[in-house]
């Protein structure tokens, strides 16, 4: 892939070594060529480091591997998910789980990005129905435009919700991003 293409959270290879891109940023410095600024964590070794690269220049991309899992339960060593396809079970660590880990409950399908056999990361659903353990009261009048205000939901998170939501009520969430969508039906 061209350095111009590259994002955040693509996996590419830098010395021979798979490295996921944790920001990058295209300069055009005046009248000199265009470059690419990237920060990259190598998956092996879990250093993070910057590289600048030529616009123009071509960047392996690596290869990953998506399985289907499904969330078995969670304990402090990892979380323990089942391949719905092999039926094999793994233990995903907090470093491969990442800031994902807070959303994964026991039965959620989900994404594993697996390069050589190892997992090295999760991709979230676009959904998840979670229910409200605690929010400040109900306030009379609030309509769907209104102000927000925090909800802590029941698997921890706390996320931005509507006025007119009170504790108990189930709802939407975007999981990637923690934002609410709407109420559950």
């Amino acid at each position: 892939m061209k350095a111009n293409d590259i994002r955040r959270g693509h996996i590419v290879v830098i010395d021979g070594q798979p490295c996921r891109v944790m920001d990058f940023q295209h300069r055009t410095p005046g009248n000199l060529r265009a470059f690419v600024q990237l920060r990259l964590r190598n998956l092996m070794t879990g250093n993070t480091f910057d590289q600048r690269v030529s616009a123009t220049d071509f960047v392996e991309e690596a290869r990953l591997d998506l399985h289907e899992c499904q969330v078995l339960y969670r304990e402090e060593a990892g979380v323990h998910v089942m391949d719905t396809q092999s039926y094999e079970q793994y233990v995903l660590d907090a470093e491969a789980v990442g800031d994902a880990g807070q959303w994964l409950e026991p039965e959620m399908h989900f994404q594993v990005e697996m390069l050589a056999g190892r997992a090295i990361g999760v991709q979230l659903p676009a959904v998840g129905e979670y229910r409200i353990v605690e929010t400040s009261p109900v306030m009379k009048g609030a309509t769907k435009t209104a102000s927000t205000k925090p909800a802590k939901l029941n698997n921890g998170v706390t996320v931005q919700v509507p006025e007119f939501l009170g504790e108990g009520d189930k709802i939407r969430v975007d999981p990637r991003s923690g934002a609410y969508l709407e109420r559950a039906k």
